[in-house]
């Protein structure tokens, strides 16, 4: 068969009853008896319309696909070439790989998107659109399978992207990223600002010239005593600070209230701090103050790697190593690498020792994990530590 030509938008499901073109004797053309053949079944609402990667648009059984256009009538495949003024094919039990939505109708009734009606994506890929939740609901066990695959590619697209900088950010006196060792830094709880050790020790040299010590942002008396730490932390969880609830999260942890710890942790994570997406991967994954989840705990554990969490990258590396998914294990240790993470490094050089990664993607990660502890340093740091 010839390349599929363009159908009109006028052939639309919404368009039940095309006319076959007219004959002068009784005997029917192979045209007219298309014609025939694909009025009947628009009207029993079997086909759907979508556009072919190869060109033009064709009317496809409901739970089927667009084969090649090479392929012949009969058999498995049904295909019929219209060659009047509607071209299109007909498919039966075709393959999926070569089906490329019509974004421009809805992917369940045909519909086409004009300015009173208005098409939204699926709301798990991006491959069809439909008109309405009505429309998504009827065709979603056609589109299950393509759906699943298709979510499955973008939230790897997304899980693997290079993060800019880790979860942690610049340091906001210095603007030098703040490095990943939690030793390295202070919070300052009068307003959940967290600053480098090195622009800590300037500000407290400062401070003792003046006689006075002071919170270099809101200017309030640095507390004195834990009760006044806890009394900050607690107008700062009033005020919804994410960062204070999952402080105050695990200092329920670590008193062992895991239940009251789970509810802070959620709280913060619904309000976007990723170490807070991390430790309730660590509460699912242990079973502490909720039900044991693996599944609940890899998902918090992928939402945290995904806003530059080391430690969660690294962790499902080790899942990953551990389920024989060597090449998805490596991806994670290479992005916890870059973050500065040195224990994924030793999993990489252990990798290659095994002769699972070559020389130079290993010299590669190298120089990328030593860049981004440089990244960290500075003298003021450095005199800090010197302490």
């Amino acid at each position: 068969m010839s390349k599929l030509a363009a159908a009109p938008s006028s052939i639309r499901r919404s368009s039940r009853s095309p006319v076959p073109p007219s004959s002068s004797s009784d005997s029917r053309s192979p045209d007219a008896t298309a014609y025939q053949l694909l009025a009947n079944q628009l009207e029993k609402e079997e086909w759907r319309q979508l556009s072919n990667p190869k060109g033009g648009f064709a009317l496809v059984k409901k739970g089927h696909s667009i084969d090649d256009a090479e392929s012949t009538a009969g058999g498995a495949h049904l295909g019929v070439q219209l060659t009047d003024d509607v071209n299109c094919k007909i498919g039966v039990n075709m393959s999926e790989e070569n089906v490329v939505a019509d974004d421009s109708c809805c992917a369940s009734c045909g519909i086409a998107e004009v300015d009173e009606i208005k098409l939204k994506e699926c709301s798990a890929c991006d491959l069809v659109k439909y008109c309405s939740d009505a429309c998504q609901k009827e065709h979603s066990l056609h589109h299950q399978r393509e759906c699943k695959k298709r979510a499955a590619e973008l939230r790897d697209e997304l899980l693997f992207k290079q993060p800019e900088s880790s979860h942690l950010g610049d340091c906001p006196i210095c603007m030098i990223p703040l490095p990943i060792d939690a030793l390295k830094s202070a919070v300052w709880t009068c307003c959940s600002k967290v600053i480098c050790n090195g622009c800590q020790l300037g500000i407290l040299r400062e401070e003792d010239k003046k006689l006075g010590h002071s919170c270099p942002f809101c200017r309030k008396p640095l507390p004195s005593t834990d009760k006044q730490c806890d009394k900050q932390m607690m107008k700062r969880i009033a005020a919804n600070d994410p960062g204070a609830m999952r402080r105050k999260g695990k200092q329920q942890h670590e008193k062992g209230d895991h239940r009251s710890a789970f509810e802070y942790y959620t709280r913060a994570a619904e309000l976007g701090d990723v170490d807070a997406q991390y430790e309730l991967a660590c509460l699912y994954e242990f079973g502490k103050g909720v039900e044991k989840d693996r599944g609940k705990a890899i998902h918090h554990l992928e939402e945290a790697a995904i806003g530059g969490h080391p430690y969660a990258r690294r962790t499902l590396g080790l899942i990953e190593w551990d389920n024989g998914n060597i090449q998805r294990a490596l991806k994670h240790f290479i992005i916890a690498a870059s973050l500065g993470d040195d224990v994924s490094i030793k999993f990489q050089m252990k990798a290659f020792r095994s002769g699972l990664v070559s020389k130079d993607d290993l010299a590669a990660a190298l120089r990328a994990h030593q860049a981004a502890v440089d990244a960290t340093k500075s003298p003021q740091r450095e005199a800090f530590e010197a302490l």
